[in-house]
């Protein structure tokens, strides 16, 4: 009995079949999204040998990652969400197609890697707040927290393996980096047979119609609700600040002199710690205070960053990392909860994608800043200043956006 309480806790898995198709299709899915998400980092660092260039392919997926969401939870909120899923799962590998093609020409475009780089984001962020809108109707309200676990340990598994295997093949291959693309295009086959087992899953109501007034009315309830506002901004500001992984290959290939494999595995660290983190997940279940969690682990997350850019050694900027991708992790797994026992289901994908344009957005801008700030003094003055910008960030919402640290799970 102890260790189910320490453990994931499964039970969502076993209950309810709708969402295990969802979760065991897409873990090949996840997989290959982040062995394409290293691969172009890598690839880019290869051609250019510049920091700042990888920094500015998060510069080319910020558009789609503000823009995008606002139409696209409109779309999830407007038809079935099932063929939503489905279309975007064939447009990602269809622009993942065109990075194996790039890749296996004898000299490479740069241009493919930034273009391809935006267009899979713009529609990672209709389909992954999809996904996460459907949740509490394929689960018990008391089994969401748990499936809320699964699916994040679901992204970090994925996220944990695929850096890892994306850097030996890399190695092991000598840079024919096409082969990992294509491994990621062969995924999408993955999630288009669980989506093709699940039912149709149109909103309560049978959908809002798409069009300005669907958005409107999302962005009005946003704007009504300060404890949802200060969930994205929470998310948003520790990731501008804190995000350390435009500065991976650096690190990686020259403050710790290591090779493919090193980056590889600085890359995985983050999903290793998440990844742990979810496995021993169970005390989780007995939180209620959620907004107060999600201000201590973004706190926690800006003393890992920090760290991390002090790290002399590759094996004390892995321990770092796993601990700032566990903190990440379980701020994440707070804030999802918090935002779908509060909003209804009708408004699910407009409220999720706009939380997704917050977090892919800020990533995409932190990784952004972390170059720019870099080029100009250093990867480490780069790093641990944003770990301490989190530190003040994190007091500022506690102060001034004072619904999110009382919340206590009483939704209104």
């Amino acid at each position: 009995m102890a260790s189910a309480r320490f453990f994931v806790n499964i039970e969502p898995l076993r209950r309810f079949p709708h969402f295990r198709t969802l979760w065991t299709g897409y873990l090949l899915r996840q997989l290959g999204q982040y062995l394409t998400a290293t691969t172009v980092l890598y690839q880019v660092f290869a051609i250019t040998h510049s920091n700042l260039a990888v920094g500015l392919v998060s510069l080319a997926q910020l558009g789609p990652a503000l823009l995008v969401p606002i139409a696209g939870g409109a779309l999830s909120d407007a038809f079935d969400r099932r063929r939503v899923l489905l279309s975007t799962a064939l447009l990602i590998g269809g622009a993942t197609t065109g990075l194996a093609v790039n890749a296996a020409s004898p000299h490479p475009a740069l241009w493919p890697l930034f273009v391809c780089a935006g267009v899979i984001q713009g529609l990672s962020s209709i389909d992954s707040p999809t996904r996460s809108a459907v949740v509490p109707s394929l689960v018990d309200a008391d089994a969401l927290v748990p499936a809320n676990v699964l699916t994040q340990l679901l992204w970090q598994l994925s996220s944990m393996i695929g850096p890892g295997i994306a850097g030996v093949l890399i190695a092991a291959t000598h840079g024919r980096l096409s082969l990992v693309y294509w491994i990621d295009v062969g995924s999408t086959l993955a999630a288009l047979q669980a989506v093709l087992r699940l039912p149709a899953m149109r909103p309560t109501g049978g959908g809002r119609k798409f069009g300005l007034g669907s958005i409107r009315e999302g962005l009005r309830y946003l704007a009504s609700r300060q404890v949802i506002q200060a969930c994205f901004l929470a998310d948003w500001m520790a990731t501008v600040l804190g995000e350390p992984v435009s500065l991976f290959p650096f690190m990686a290939l020259v403050h710790f002199h290591g090779g493919p494999d090193a980056f590889g595995l600085l890359s995985a660290s983050p999903a290793i710690g998440a990844g742990i983190g979810s496995l021993l997940s169970g005390w989780t279940a007995r939180i209620r205070k959620y907004g107060k969690a999600v201000l201590l682990f973004v706190v926690v997350w800006g003393l890992a960053i920090f760290g991390f850019g002090l790290s002399p050694w590759l094996w004390l900027g892995v321990v770092f990392m796993c601990l700032a991708g566990w903190a990440d992790a379980t701020q994440v797994l707070f804030r999802t909860t918090i935002v779908q026992l509060e909003v209804p289901d009708r408004l699910r994908g407009r409220l999720f994608a706009l939380q997704s344009a917050a977090q892919v957005s800020g990533p995409n801008l932190g990784n952004v800043e972390g170059g720019i700030v870099a080029s100009f003094s250093s990867a480490q003055i780069a790093i641990t200043s944003g770990g301490l910008g989190c530190l003040v960030g994190a007091a500022a919402i506690a102060k001034f956006m004072p619904a999110l640290n009382r919340w206590n799970g009483v939704v209104g």
